[in-house]
């Protein structure tokens, strides 16, 4: 059966959001179709401005043309009622003060860490923690996913998205938050360090995750 164009559009625009900026070869692949058709859905996206191709230059030959997601095409994802999320925070800020946001984050916190331990429990090695609380986290919207490290140092840990990015960005005690969160649930027997961070202008958060010794 023939896939229709919208789904066929949603798909791609996800392949670009979960993997990042990509050639029409590159998601032809992704999408099992030919490079001429994802060519001509590209070109249909890109005249209502979901994406847009950029020029990348590789030494000798024509540059390739590198797609990536625009932000009206960012706005397609889920996110958290941005407005509201972010008065009610400058609010509370303004006035009960810091200190009382900062409490608020801590119970959330805890709540949150109670839930991941429940997740995860029973849950083996480490890989098999990670697969659980990437699999949490993409059911509360931040469509995660690990994988062994590509140079073999341990694990990575990656969201796609983040449902509440007008938070973080109104104050980053939820980000700080979220690490102490991690490495309380995956164990002692592992670290855990940030390499990827959207508020410092990366497409995604991104966490490297070693077994200790």
């Amino acid at each position: 059966m023939e896939k229709s164009p919208d789904r066929t559009s949603d798909r791609l625009l996800l392949a670009l959001k979960m993997q990042g900026p990509q050639s029409a070869a590159e998601l032809a692949v992704q999408m099992g179709t030919s490079s001429e058709n994802v060519r001509q859905l590209l070109q249909k996206l890109s005249d209502e401005a979901l994406v847009q191709a950029q020029s990348v230059s590789q030494g000798r030959g024509r540059p390739r043309q590198i797609w990536h997601l625009t932000e009206a095409a960012q706005a397609r994802f889920p996110d958290t009622h941005p407005e509201l999320t972010r008065s009610l925070i400058s609010s509370l800020r303004s006035v009960f003060g810091q200190e009382a946001l900062d409490r608020l984050i801590a119970a959330r916190s805890d709540e949150t860490e109670a839930g991941y331990r429940a997740a995860l429990a029973g849950a083996g090695d480490l890989a098999e923690r990670l697969g659980r609380l990437a699999a949490q986290r993409t059911r509360e919207g931040y469509m995660a996913e690990w994988a062994e490290a590509p140079d073999g140092d341990g694990y990575v840990l990656s969201e796609n998205h983040c449902p509440i990015c007008v938070a973080a960005a109104e104050c980053q005690g939820f980000c700080s938050a979220e690490l102490r969160v991690f490495r309380a649930v995956l164990g002692a027997d592992c670290s855990v360090e940030r390499e990827e961070h959207l508020l410092s202008g990366a497409r995604r958060c991104s966490y490297r995750v070693r077994p200790a010794g």
